[in-house]
């Protein structure tokens, strides 16, 4: 069940002997960066979880409902955004092209939707299982909810998906096994792109360098960069040469890009300014623009500082 995933033999190891013992537990967190495989262990080990309960020729009809989200013991929970009384995935964000201020994030209508998914025994499968993606990204009132929940899980299992176990409230972590999720070396994130039909993105070393070992976080960045004006990207990934120039740089950037890909666009600009000038001020300057965006502050006002203090830290050289 576990062959799409590569790289991290440890997870498969403990997940696999939890199924084949009969130990599976009633709270996982996988911890580890974006983009190195968690959420398709995750998929993989519910398919090998349910497959213990379906005759051999149909698996891959288990395998189908499962990638689709039509299994009826499976709850899948991502962050959302809130738009027109609608909740909407950063996906259904996007294809709706729904302009994005803040970072989605998992609500307490969702931990209460949860809650109501587990009142109903199991079918089709041997237990219930949900999985929460970017699991940090819980409100406080929804992190305390999912507490309760964890307490009396019932015959169900819990995935938590998170960065690191301090991420989320320790009350949490302290009721799940940890899994850990490693970044990949150059060869293994190679046969990933390959594999997946992402080979493109081995032509941009910059995105390589940005994602660090972490195959989905090179191909998200991938499809980052293909939405962002190619004119604009060459114009901000060189200092600005005048004041005029600045103003005009934070006027196109507010206006074209919504605050998420600002946000990307910081990690781009950080790696690309780093690999020219090697000036850690300027990466410095950046995480203050990220702080200030973080913080709800007027990007063109945010982006207008950012490149008046990269134009002086120029001149300076």
């Amino acid at each position: 069940m576990f062959e799409p995933l590569i790289g991290q033999k440890q997870a498969v190891e403990l997940l696999t002997q939890a199924v084949k013992q009969n130990r599976v537990s009633p709270a996982y967190l996988f911890v580890g960066a974006d983009g190195v495989g968690r959420s398709l262990a995750a998929r993989c080990f519910i398919e090998l979880l349910f497959s213990t309960s379906v005759q051999p020729h149909q698996i891959q009809t288990l395998k189908n409902r499962i990638r689709q989200g039509n299994h009826p013991a499976l709850f899948w929970v991502e962050p959302t955004y809130q738009y027109q009384g609608q909740r909407l995935t950063a996906a259904e964000a996007a294809e709706k092209g729904v302009k994005r201020k803040a970072p989605p994030v998992i609500r307490l209508e969702q931990i209460r939707a949860i809650t109501q998914f587990l009142s109903r025994p199991p079918l089709e499968a041997p237990r219930n299982v949900v999985v929460l993606e970017q699991a940090e990204t819980m409100a406080e009132s929804a992190a305390n909810a999912l507490l309760k929940t964890l307490e009396e899980p019932g015959k169900a299992t819990l995935i938590l998906i998170a960065p690191s176990p301090e991420s989320i409230l320790p009350t949490l972590v302290s009721r799940c096994q940890k899994i850990p999720f490693y970044r990949l070396d150059t060869a293994s994130v190679t046969q990933v792109l390959t594999q997946t039909g992402n080979a493109d993105v081995l032509l941009h070393p910059e995105v390589l360098s940005l994602a660090a070992g972490s195959p989905g976080s090179a191909i998200a960045a991938y499809q980052q960069l293909q939405t962002i004006n190619s004119e604009l990207l060459q114009q901000v990934t060189k200092t600005p040469t005048s004041y005029r120039n600045a103003l005009e740089l934070a006027k196109k950037v507010d206006k074209e890009l919504d605050t998420e890909a600002q946000l990307w666009l910081i990690d781009y600009l950080q790696q690309s300014y780093w690999q020219q000038i090697h000036k850690r001020s300027i990466i410095e300057q950046l995480e203050k623009t990220r702080k200030n965006l973080l913080s709800y502050a007027q990007p063109r006002l945010v982006w207008e500082c950012t490149f008046l203090s990269l134009l002086q830290i120029s001149q300076l050289r």
